[in-house]
């Protein structure tokens, strides 16, 4: 059997119902055990008497059972055994008798028996107490004889320990052994200075010391990265065609004539980048990156118009129905008064008025239409498509992107998102398009006032919704949970109890509504229709309206528990507001009263700044939200401090596909089952 198809059940100790709840952490495989990396290590090297432990911070030490308490029932299903350790003699100068240590272990009888009085043993934990009676609650207990060096901690599920998975680990590496596995071939080692594959899996999950897991990392890194290169430029060269639509004469002037007021010279940079992309014989492949208002709908507009003009049809797909509608209004209203008629289709319509947008498409009385993903299934019904423009692309999968663009004859292709990211991760993630950056907002944009307060503030922050909604403006309450259940700590906030609390306190005499991802698209429709226009006071929502109407009306948000969010997440959120004529507040209620992370909320309203500090304080999986924006989850790389890798692995994927395209040759095809294995890995991942 291949070592790729070994079943995890072929390791000793895995029945079902271990394989079960490996299942759940997406390992059905040996293979895929292997690549459960560890997220953290405990060095047990690092040792530390008693007597020189710092309270409130983490620690190993080496203890010497003196007593065994008797257990303590503290509630039906709870019971607390205690142990007294000390420090072992000569294992510090200033061991005392002072130098005693209680452990708390919770609801374990195995493991407080398995410590035998006067055996040694080391404990791992967070210290806590006092300088003349130290505690450790729930630690990590390791045996003298066993624990030596970096030991691995990994992610887990319930049912599952991490004794369980160093011990499958050790089995599944034994099985490694038997098979010559390799990943990558001898020139790439070698040209990169990258160690075996049987050496790094062994010392990623079991370390012989830091040079060997650095080593380990960096060649599993490498591969990590390389591997979705590959991925990612194989995928670039499907989409790298040539265009019917070929732009030479045109009139811009009459649009820009025709708004209400002045593109900023970003927008007109934008604007331009595009036109000049699509004078050439191939299709226009290009992002727009704008902060949340900096006018990305109207270079869409402007492009749409010029296109319309050559007789030729656009499609704009969001991500939303909300959105799709926002954007109908707006093309609508910007357009229609040039002679170009708007058509919106989505999810929500009747089977009939479908079917007449279909018609209208089919002979061209609709020049630019607007839709959800509801457009995919369009089937034949475009005249003459030569331009798709995608909102929010990141929310996109690439099949569904790609099945948008196969709708015309080799369509033009304008991406627009509103998550600034720099630059380098930009390359990354979207591959083979060309950057518009707009650095600059509208004139009419006001900067966002910010605050970071604690809930010690919340009658002073309900005195101040009363102060907007008294003059007729709108607020937005962002809660991170749509309701609590048994296991959510009590200081999570949650849409549905946080709504009751209002409506029954000084805020009852308001209008007060919810919004939340559970609801019926066509009741979550509803609700922000009746918001836009200006039926409801205070929309108490998730982070649903992180992509919504604008509201004009809209002049305070108020972010519940702040320090949940990314900092992206939070300026996306920001954003909602400070979209009409009068001043706009945000206020982020936070645990923390110090909270370094929301100082830089209220010190900058730069979507780009914010996002590059988002990226160094949580990382590029947290930052994109791992899957949900289309963004792969890296184990072993980051997108901020691995750049160099970046750079390294893309040419030495570009080297090897310029050789052979589809990774068809002998030597490629561990090559070709590790782009397979990126691309399938979930159903939700950046090529999906």
């Amino acid at each position: 059997m291949e070592f790729y198809n070994l079943h995890i059940t072929e390791l000793p100790l895995i029945g079902k119902k271990r394989a079960y709840l490996y299942d759940k952490l997406g390992i059905d495989s040996v293979y895929s055990l292997l690549y459960h990396f560890p997220r953290a290590y405990i060095d047990f090297t690092n040792v530390s008497a008693i007597s020189e432990t710092v309270l409130e911070e983490y620690a190993v030490v080496r203890g010497e059972v003196k007593a065994k308490l008797p257990p303590n029932r503290i509630r039906e299903n709870m019971t607390t055994y205690n142990v007294i350790i000390i420090d072992p003699k000569g294992s510090s100068d200033r061991a005392s008798n002072h130098a005693k240590m209680q452990i708390t272990i919770f609801n374990n009888k195995y493991a407080f028996d398995s410590l035998d009085i006067g055996g040694q043993y080391y404990f791992y934990g967070k210290v806590t107490g006092n300088l003349v009676k130290k505690f450790m609650a729930s630690p990590q207990i390791e045996p003298t004889d066993m624990a030596c060096g970096l030991i691995p901690q990994y992610n887990l599920t319930a049912g599952l320990s991490n004794n369980m998975i160093r011990s499958n680990m050790t089995s599944a590496l034994k099985a490694l052994d038997e098979y010559t596995v390799e990943t990558l071939n001898k020139k790439i080692l070698t040209d990169n200075n990258l160690c075996s594959l049987s050496y790094a899996l062994h010392n990623i999950h079991f370390p012989a010391d830091n040079e060997a897991l650095e080593i380990a990392r960096k060649r599993l890194g490498f591969e990590e990265m390389f591997g979705f290169q590959l991925a990612l430029l194989q995928l670039s060269s499907q989409t790298e065609i040539r265009t019917d639509y070929i732009l030479q004469n045109y009139a811009l002037t009459p649009f820009i004539e025709s708004l209400p007021f002045e593109l900023t010279k970003s927008q007109q940079d934008a604007i331009n980048d595009c036109l000049a992309d699509c004078k050439r014989e191939f299709s226009m492949m290009r992002l727009l990156q704008g902060d949340v208002g900096s006018g990305k709908t109207m270079i869409a507009a402007a492009l749409s118009y010029v296109f319309a003009k050559q007789g030729w049809q656009t499609a704009v797909m969001a991500p939303t129905e909300i959105l799709a509608t926002q954007h109908f209004d707006t093309f609508s209203k910007t357009l229609s008064p040039l002679g170009i008629n708007v058509g919106l289709l989505t999810g929500s319509l009747t089977a009939k008025q479908k079917k007449e947008v279909y018609e209208q498409l089919k002979t061209g009385e609709i020049t630019v239409i607007v839709g959800t993903h509801a457009l995919l299934y369009a089937d034949d019904c475009f005249s003459d498509l030569a331009l798709i423009i995608t909102d929010e692309q990141h929310r996109f999968g690439v099949q569904q992107r790609a099945k948008i663009i196969e709708k015309g004859q080799k369509p033009h292709v304008l991406v627009m998102s509103a998550t600034p990211i720099p630059r380098t991760m930009a390359l990354f993630i979207y591959g083979n398009l060309d950057i518009s950056t707009i650095n600059e907002m509208p004139k009419n944009r006001q900067p966002i006032e910010t605050y970071a307060v604690t809930k010690a503030y919340r009658t002073r922050i309900y005195k101040f919704i009363l102060k907007h909604t008294s003059v007729g403006n709108q607020v937005y309450i962002v809660c991170p949970l749509i309701e609590k259940g048994e296991k959510t700590p009590d200081e999570l906030t949650d849409v549905t109890n946080y709504v009751e609390s209002l409506k029954s306190g000084i805020l009852s005499e308001i209008k007060i509504d919810i919004l939340h991802s559970r609801m019926p698209a066509a009741k979550k429709d509803a609700i922000m229709r009746s918001f836009s226009q200006g039926e409801i006071d205070v929309l108490v929502s998730t982070t649903v309206v992180e992509v919504g109407v604008d509201v004009p009306n809209a002049t305070l948000m108020i972010i519940e528990n702040a320090e949940r969010f990314g900092l992206s997440q939070l300026h996306q959120l920001r954003g909602r507001v400070g979209r009409g004529k009068d001043k706009s507040y945000c206020i982020l209620i936070s645990e923390k009263e110090d909270s370094a992370r929301l100082k830089i909320m209220t010190e900058s309203c730069d979507g780009f700044k914010i996002a590059q500090e988002d990226l160094k304080l949580r990382g590029s999986g947290d930052f994109f939200g791992n899957r949900q924006h289309g963004l792969p989850h890296f184990r072993l790389v980051s997108l901020y401090d691995d750049i160099e890798l970046i750079k390294t692995t893309r040419q030495a994927a570009e080297k090897v596909l310029q050789d052979d395209a589809n990774l068809c040759k002998e030597e490629n095809q561990p090559l070709k089952r590790l782009v397979q294995n990126i691309v399938n890995e979930d159903n939700t991942s950046t090529f999906n």
